[in-house]
């Protein structure tokens, strides 16, 4: 077992190596506790990066920090080596605008206060209620970060949380979050694959992924239009039948096409189709989907006959 002056010198080097650290149950993609969750929510609204550390991952760590910062509980914050606070003391910072001047960040005009329209199906309903009989005293959260992930979590309420009534639920979300939940339904699916989806609207357009499986049935279907963005040269070597070469005809071709219809692009492995997808999203494009391992992935599991190189 590391000794305690082992254990704070690697706090201290961790605190040495980023300005802005959070020692939290959990990481910052998968917070495993509401206060976790929440601090997390803040600071993603106010940074585009920092550092967390799983005390989960470390019983060691996740006790000498305790010591290291005389505070008893997790989450904890520091900024440049300082200890800030925990989840009350970040939430009131963030409220009152004191926490984006530790940051150094400008504080964003608070957005007028609104109500937005929540739908949730009557399956969700029954799991939800599931849950809160075994959780006395939580509530119902929904969190929306401003990559439009959406967390639905079962914790604490906080000041200044913005409460929706639906199906005779009360969901609660943060300012940040509300504005950006207007119109959200969120069903329950049951089964293997299945659990809590959530749909918003306001969420802008991203690339999907398609397996080469997926993508056949579409094309066999004539659902979407396939591109190919590799060069003549790669295209002579192996190309897929069905799809148009993303050359100068190509492109006119596809610019021609309304914007809501459904285009995919491949490549030899999906990474220089990944780029390509994401520029047609900021042309306008809505439905635009990119082959998951691209042109070696379908020789693979499609169509073993196009060779692979």
């Amino acid at each position: 077992m590391a000794s305690n002056n082992a254990l704070q010198a690697k706090i201290t080097d961790l605190l040495s190596s980023h300005r802005v650290v959070l020692f939290m149950k959990g990481n910052r993609q998968s917070p495993q506790c509401g206060f976790s969750a929440r601090v997390v929510q803040i600071l993603d609204n106010l940074l585009p990066d920092y550092a967390t550390i799983d005390v989960l991952a470390d019983p060691q760590v996740r006790q000498e920090i305790k010591e290291y910062s005389d505070w008893p509980t997790i989450p904890q914050l520091y900024v440049d080596g300082t200890f800030i606070g925990g989840c009350d003391i970040i939430t009131e910072m963030n409220t009152s605008g004191e926490l984006q001047k530790v940051l150094g960040v400008e504080r964003a005009p608070l957005p007028p206060l609104t109500i937005p329209t929540v739908t949730i199906s009557a399956t969700a309903v029954q799991a939800i209620e599931a849950a809160l009989r075994d959780a006395p005293g939580e509530s119902l959260r929904l969190q929306v970060n401003p990559k439009f992930e959406h967390d639905l979590i079962i914790g604490p309420k906080a000041a200044g949380d913005v409460e929706v009534h639906a199906s005779g639920l009360v969901l609660l979300l943060d300012t940040q979050s509300a504005s950006r939940a207007n119109g959200i339904s969120i069903d329950f699916v049951a089964g293997p694959g299945g659990g809590f989806k959530i749909d918003n609207p306001n969420e802008p357009p991203r690339t999907r992924a398609l397996s080469p499986q997926q993508l056949k049935t579409m094309l066999d279907r004539q659902e979407v239009v396939l591109f190919d963005v590799r060069p003549e040269d790669e295209r002579k070597v192996a190309s897929i039948p069905a799809a148009r070469p993303l050359d100068e005809d190509g492109q006119a071709y596809l610019l021609a096409l309304d914007p809501n219809a459904p285009i995919a692009l491949y490549c030899h492995h999906g990474i220089r189709s990944q780029s390509a997808a994401q520029e047609l999203l900021q042309q306008g494009f809505r439905n635009v989907y990119n082959l998951s391992g691209g042109i070696d992935a379908w020789s693979q599991t499609v169509d073993p006959a196009i060779p692979r190189y």
